[in-house]
């Protein structure tokens, strides 16, 4: 069993703005054009997830996708969710990718590879750009259906 995470606690509690300690109010910068679906996890989920797997024939051998619907969200409508909790509209502010290339090229580290990792989730949809192969992967709110997950609208609430 491998597991692939990215983790909510990093990047939603300051909906991925470097430096920042809250979510933003006013502006917000978004990679890339902020479609392309990126999954977020709670790290307890993970860990519950990971224990009920670890025993499962079904994993044996396979990679365990953390990709719950509720979970499965754009930039985009992270932010649009966000927004409709506070009750007003940020700033969007678009990173090409170009400029996203220039950026992580002149960064030091680890700056670059905290850049590199949006490039490859929120440009590139990494996360989701592709279908789980079940010749060897899973999904585990597919195999776990009664795992009852924090959901990304669930997470938010604390920062309101």
């Amino acid at each position: 069993m491998y597991l692939l995470i990215f983790f909510a606690g990093y990047f939603l509690p300051s909906l991925n703005q470097p430096g920042a300690a809250a979510p933003p109010r006013d502006k917000v910068v978004i990679l890339g054009n902020g479609n392309l679906k990126a999954v977020f996890n709670k790290e307890d989920d993970i860990a519950t997830y990971t224990i009920k797997a670890v025993d499962d024939p079904r994993t044996l051998k396979k990679i365990l996708y953390i990709r719950p619907p509720a979970n499965t969200i754009s930039f985009n409508e992270l932010v649009s969710l966000w927004e409709k909790k506070i009750g007003k509209t940020l700033e969007r502010i678009y990173v090409p990718e170009e400029q996203l290339l220039k950026n992580i090229q002149e960064a030091p580290v680890p700056v670059n590879v905290i850049l590199s990792i949006g490039h490859s989730v929120f440009v590139k949809g990494d996360h989701t750009n592709f279908e789980i192969e079940p010749s060897f992967g899973v999904e585990a709110s597919e195999l776990y259906p009664d795992v009852k997950y924090t959901t990304v609208d669930e997470y938010l609430n604390q920062f309101v």
